[in-house]
């Protein structure tokens, strides 16, 4: 939160001046929340029947693509909500999708329940991508130490990467995915990394902090996505042309496939768990629990008053779980509890300062035309130059 800026928060949703680039209008409603609605405009809150028709295209498209083949579709799977109901969703749509989860080594006890859960009942085949537990550990410790607000980029990151090797070793062209204006709008820029799918800063963090090679690691690029792209690669969302409310969609799962319901979004990883419910409300101030529950209240399905009280409540359901979480995080991460300590005091270093992949094109593509330039002027006087 800027030290310059009154405390504010929104009279609409729950969001507030901890995020430095809110501004609110004359009725107090925030650019979050009216940035929703916009979204929500174009997308969910259009016709029924209009969004059951572009459903109805969207999944004819898919078994179009697929035809002749196992798999219709890809969908990768956590044990969250979101990808758990996708899976149910895409059944009844008639597709047949390889399930692929990426293990980080970080799955609770319950996530791995609810997956194996859902698989069983539904008859699907699981595709599990394990990660090096001593790359991968290496990868979060440089974050960690860079001081950068988001450590999750490791887990986005590689996901998709090892979604899309999976798609090319299998030939599936569509990656079916859970995002959804409905309950993931909200976010702002400054309480996340903009581009998670960035090569050139992830390697830049990790050279600078990390020690283990990872030049082999499924990587995603500028470059490597629009090749893909041109390969016909797609990922396409559904959500958003359903009717899609989450406290049906949790009796749904807990009645029909025994699903157990998380405490809040995205704790089914402990990492995350501990990284939303403890570090980042510690060191940067940020409760993301803000956010989801804005998306809610602007969807209707919750009131602003329900969520006040909801952020009365520890992010943590007990304070035991959290001393439990924070030394098995120690404990796998290899550290002491001075050098975690320590490193929470560090200032905050934005991903701004690790370059990005688009710079990395410029700078190619500006070196390239330098190169040009000097042989056009060299061979103009009749000197020898080679690009």
């Amino acid at each position: 939160m800027s030290t310059e800026q009154t405390y504010q928060q929104c009279t609409r949703c729950v969001m507030d001046t901890t995020s430095s680039q809110i501004s609110f209008d004359a009725q107090g409603h925030c650019n979050y929340c009216n940035a929703y609605f916009e979204k929500a405009e174009q997308t969910f809150f259009r016709p029924y029947d209009v969004r059951k028709k572009e459903l109805d295209q969207r999944i004819q498209y898919i078994k179009q693509r697929a035809k002749g083949q196992k798999y219709d579709c890809i969908v990768g799977v956590s044990g969250g909500m979101d990808s758990s109901y996708l899976l149910v969703k895409s059944k009844e749509y008639g597709l047949n999708p390889l399930v692929v989860h990426f293990d980080n080594g970080w799955n609770s006890e319950l996530a791995v329940q609810n997956i194996n859960n859902l698989v069983t009942k539904l008859g699907l085949e699981l595709h599990t991508e394990v990660m090096d537990w001593e790359l991968f550990k290496d990868l979060q410790l440089a974050y960690f130490r860079a001081s950068v607000i988001d450590i999750e980029v490791c887990t986005d990151q590689l996901i998709f990467s090892h979604l899309y090797k999976v798609a090319k070793k299998y030939k599936i062209k569509t990656i079916l995915s859970g995002a959804n204006v409905w309950t993931e709008t909200i976010l702002p820029r400054d309480w996340r990394c903009v581009k998670k799918h960035d090569w050139t800063n992830l390697k830049n963090i990790h050279k600078k902090y990390g020690k283990k090679p990872i030049a082999h690691l499924p990587r995603l690029n500028l470059s490597y996505k629009r090749a893909l792209e041109r390969q016909g690669f797609k990922t396409l969302t559904v959500f958003d042309l359903e009717d899609f409310n989450v406290e049906q969609v949790k009796q749904r799962l807990t009645k029909e496939f025994d699903y157990v319901v998380y405490p809040y979004k995205h704790y089914e990883s402990v990492f995350t768990r501990f990284y939303q419910g403890s570090l980042l409300i510690e060191k940067f101030g940020i409760d993301k629990r803000k956010a989801h529950l804005s998306c809610l209240i602007c969807a209707g399905q919750l009131t602003r008053d329900k969520a006040l009280k909801e952020l009365k409540k520890p992010a943590y359901p007990t304070k035991q779980q959290e001393q439990e979480d924070y030394e098995y995080l120690l404990k796998k991460w290899g550290i002491t509890d001075a050098e975690y300590k320590q490193n929470m005091q560090l200032p905050r270093v934005y991903h701004d300062a690790f370059g990005w992949d688009d710079q990395l094109l410029k700078n190619r593509i500006a070196k390239r035309l330098e190169l040009i330039y000097k042989y056009k002027i060299a061979k103009l006087f009749g000197v020898k130059y080679t690009l």
